[in-house]
């Protein structure tokens, strides 16, 4: 079972809209997906379906209930989630005092039983706090969104030096999966330079793939349908499903993951 943490400090970046659609386009591909929603605005719950949810997932952090126990079905093919709700508000307050609060959520996906998912996404919040650090100690990959703008550079120099600290003091096999450019415009100079800027200074960690500006991606959580579902003839079905076959093409390869884990060290741009 893969394990990846969605991240980006910064709000915009198309976090939630690569969790969503990435499980879609993943459960698709006869892999079977379970999305944890840490963010309390519950955007990815909303979108897969789930708009009831109450303090399931804030008591399987404070009273170690089974994570198990708080997963839905969602309106994606071979996709479930935990979802998330404005409970989860008061978590970071609530962890702070509890001893060995950054590993929680670690405890509760080892309790997953193995053979019933193949990819547990985690959708994090738009900030480094303890519920982002509780998502980065407990998966194996990160994977990161950067809107394509030139601002978005140095959130993403920021969030590559938390992946260290949290390597070193909590999670020793976290790596970086991947970095996903999204938002991006082609038809602006800007963007296709912010893309550029990214594959310089990270290489290969920068997927080929990137998510391009898409008014039907907008559209779509209004109607709580991923895009595979609500428009297969965009542009929007077409980028995710190219992610997730790039993502399915990591799987099984021990150079990979050799390659992958030495890219982490590279400087930043």
């Amino acid at each position: 079972m893969r394990s990846i943490a969605i991240t980006n400090q910064k709000g915009g970046s198309g976090k939630t809209t690569t969790a969503v659609n990435l499980a879609a386009a993943l459960g698709e591909s006869k892999r079977r997906v379970l999305v944890v929603d840490l963010d309390p605005q519950a955007s990815a719950s909303a979108w897969l379906g789930v708009k009831d949810a109450k303090r399931e997932l804030l008591d399987v952090l404070l009273d170690g209930r089974p994570l198990a126990g708080a997963v839905r079905a969602t309106t994606a093919p071979n996709v479930d989630v935990a979802p998330s709700s404005a409970w989860l508000v008061g978590a970071e307050k609530a962890l702070a005092g509890e001893v060995g609060a950054e590993t929680l959520l670690r405890a509760r996906l080892a309790e997953l039983p193995a053979d019933r998912w193949d990819y547990v996404l985690l959708d994090c919040p738009p900030s480094l706090g303890l519920l982002t650090v509780n998502a980065l100690s407990a998966v194996r990959e990160v994977l990161v969104t950067v809107e394509a703008h030139v601002m978005a550079l140095a959130g993403v120099a920021q969030l590559m030096q938390t992946v260290r600290v949290v390597q070193e003091r909590l999670n020793p096999e976290l790596r970086v999966g991947g970095i996903l450019a999204c938002r991006v415009d082609v038809r602006t100079r800007h963007s296709r330079e912010v893309v550029e800027h990214l594959r310089q200074g990270f290489g290969d960690l920068v997927y080929k793939t990137v998510i391009r500006e898409n008014v039907r991606l907008a559209e779509c959580p209004s109607f709580a349908l991923p895009i595979l579902a609500y428009d297969r003839r965009t542009t929007g079905t077409w980028d995710y499903q190219g992610l997730a076959s790039e993502i399915v093409k990591q799987e099984g390869g021990e150079a990979w993951h050799l390659e992958r884990r030495s890219a982490t060290t590279r400087s930043t741009p």
